[in-house]
C-alpha cells in the first residue's frame, strides 16, 4: 500500500508568521490546525512526502527547488528539501507555503513536490492523480494545498457570490467523508468562477486514492472563510 495518507491544508500566505506580521495571531488557530494534519499525515508512517497543489502549468520540481516569499515581504527562500546550488526558485505559491509547513513539522522525511495546472480538466486531474498512485513505490503520504472559493461576502477577493457558500459545503461534506468521487464532480467552469484556487488539486487527489483503492475515512477540522475565502483542513487515511 505505497499511498497510506493524505492531508488537505489551504495556502495564503498569510499563515506564514514573518508574512502576516501584525495580524499574525488571527491565524494562530489556522495554523495549529495545518500543524495537527501534518502531524497526522507523518504518523501514518510514511517513507516519502510529496506536495500536490495548483500552479500555472503541470509539471514536477527537484528536491533542492524551492519557492519565494519576497512578493509578501519575506526576503528568504522557502525550500522544498535539500540544499543544493542545482535547485531553483520555481515553487508556486500553493507548494511553497506546502514546504513551508512541512519544514515547520521538524521532518527529515524526503519531499517531492508536483504541480497541477489550475485550468486542467477533471480527467487530466484524475489521470495525474492515478499517474502518482502508479508512480509510489514507498510508503507515500501526500499533502494536498488548495483554497476553496474566493467570493464569501463583499469585501472577499473575488467579491461576493451566492453560490459559494454552497459550493464550499460541498467540498466540506467531500473531504470530511473522503468522497473522491464528488470531488471529481466539482464543476471547473463555476470553481473557476468562484475563483476556487484547490479544485484541481482536490482532483489530482481524488484521482490517486480512487486508483489506489481500498477504503479511505476522511476528517475534516477546520472550515472557515476568515477573508471571504474559504480555507479547509482535512486528513484522510486508510480504513
Amino acid at each position: 500500500m505505497p499511498l497510506v495518507a493524505a492531508a488537505v491544508c489551504p495556502h495564503p500566505p498569510l499563515l506564514v508568521p514573518e508574512v502576516a506580521g501584525a495580524a499574525a495571531g488571527e491565524l494562530d488557530h489556522l495554523r495549529a490546525a495545518c500543524d495537527a494534519a501534518v502531524a497526522g499525515l507523518l504518523a501514518a508512517a510514511p517513507e516519502l512526502i510529496l506536495l500536490l497543489g495548483g500552479g500555472p502549468e503541470t509539471r514536477t520540481f527537484r528536491a533542492a527547488d524551492s519557492g519565494s516569499l519576497r512578493g509578501y515581504g519575506l526576503d528568504k527562500p522557502v525550500r522544498l528539501w535539500k540544499i543544493a546550488c542545482s535547485g531553483a526558485e520555481v515553487l508556486p505559491l500553493s507548494l511553497t507555503i506546502g514546504a513551508w509547513l512541512i519544514g515547520r513539522s521538524g521532518t527529515e522525511l524526503p519531499r517531492l513536490a508536483r504541480a497541477v495546472a489550475a485550468d486542467a480538466a477533471p480527467a487530466e486531474c484524475a489521470d495525474l492523480g492515478a499517474a502518482v498512485a502508479a508512480e509510489a513505490d514507498r510508503r507515500t503520504a501526500l499533502l494536498v494545498l488548495g483554497d476553496g472559493s474566493a467570493c464569501r461576502g463583499t469585501k472577499a477577493p473575488g467579491y461576493d457570490d451566492p453560490r459559494a457558500e454552497a459550493y464550499d459545503e460541498g467540498v466540506a461534506r467531500a473531504l470530511a467523508d473522503a468522497d473522491a468521487e464528488a470531488l471529481l464532480g466539482l464543476d471547473p467552469g463555476l470553481s473557476a468562477e468562484l475563483k476556487a484556487a484547490g479544485r484541481a488539486p482536490w482532483q489530482v487527489l481524488a484521482g490517486a486514492v480512487r486508483a489506489a483503492g481500498g477504503d479511505w475515512r476522511g476528517r475534516l477540522s477546520h472550515h472557515e472563510a476568515p477573508y471571504g475565502v474559504a480555507y479547509f483542513v482535512a486528513n484522510w487515511a486508510r480504513a
